[in-house]
């Protein structure tokens, strides 16, 4: 066998060593090639993610400020709601109690007409409002008159008003009668024979007068109004009683 035949095999296998040899470094070049692209894109790419967080939005600013304010309106029509409602219920509580308190009346006064238009005065007397009187025919004292009234059950009338003036009056057309009207302490204190103080008076003109006699008020002269008499002159009288 001759030198040349041997010697091409180690030539052959010593160029393939070298050319896989190269083939790998070149393989590692662009690798690392490719190595550093991505890191260049990933830097790139860095910004640009890091933007959204590290930048205001403005879009996103208005739509939180809308949110606070359409939950501050919301709190604000929950209370004015609320409000009118407590308001509402309170008015429709009272407006009941009275309704309830009008309604309560009502019977009361048609309870008391019953009873009065059940009841009529006595043979002789005449009604008025929710009481008798009685015009007696024969004279007397004001004590007299007085005592005389009560053993009817009543005593000289009391006139708390201009209406109940007017209808004693009539019954009085034809002359002065006791009423129950006196100074009874000779001081000027005139007092109704209930007790009760003088409210409104029909007294005629320059009267009454101090008198040191036990006086007392007669109804009604040709004006219809009060006169003052002493108490033993004699007058006729008009009595009262309530019905109820």
């Amino acid at each position: 066998m001759s030198a040349d035949s041997v010697a091409a095999p180690r030539l052959n296998v010593s160029y393939n060593r070298n050319f896989q040899e190269n083939s790998r470094e070149e393989e590692k070049e662009e690798s690392q090639v490719d190595i550093l692209e991505d890191e260049e894109n990933h830097a790139d790419l860095g910004p640009q993610r890091a933007r959204p967080h590290t930048q205001n939005n403005p879009a996103a600013n208005n739509r939180r400020c809308f949110k606070a304010t359409a939950v501050t309106l919301g709190g604000f029509y929950l209370l004015t709601l609320s409000g009118l409602f407590i308001r509402f219920t309170l008015l429709q509580t009272r407006y009941n109690q009275l309704s309830n308190n009008h309604s309560h009346l009502q019977d009361e006064v048609k309870q008391l007409k019953n009873r009065t238009e059940d009841k009529s005065c006595p043979h002789g007397w005449t009604r008025f409002g929710c009481s008798c009187y009685f015009k007696s025919k024969e004279k007397d004292y004001w004590d007299g008159s007085r005592a005389d009234c009560k053993k009817r059950g009543a005593d000289l009338a009391v006139i708390n008003n201009e209406e109940e003036q007017k209808f004693v009056s009539e019954l009085s057309k034809d002359g002065e009668s006791w009423i129950g009207l006196w100074d009874e302490r000779r001081q000027a204190e005139w007092k109704w024979v209930d007790g009760s103080l003088l409210t409104e008076t029909f007294w005629a003109a320059g009267l009454p007068l101090y008198d040191t006699y036990l006086s007392a008020a007669t109804c009604c002269d040709q004006q219809g109004k009060w006169t003052q008499n002493r108490y033993y002159e004699t007058k006729k009288r008009i009595c009262e009683k309530k019905i109820l």
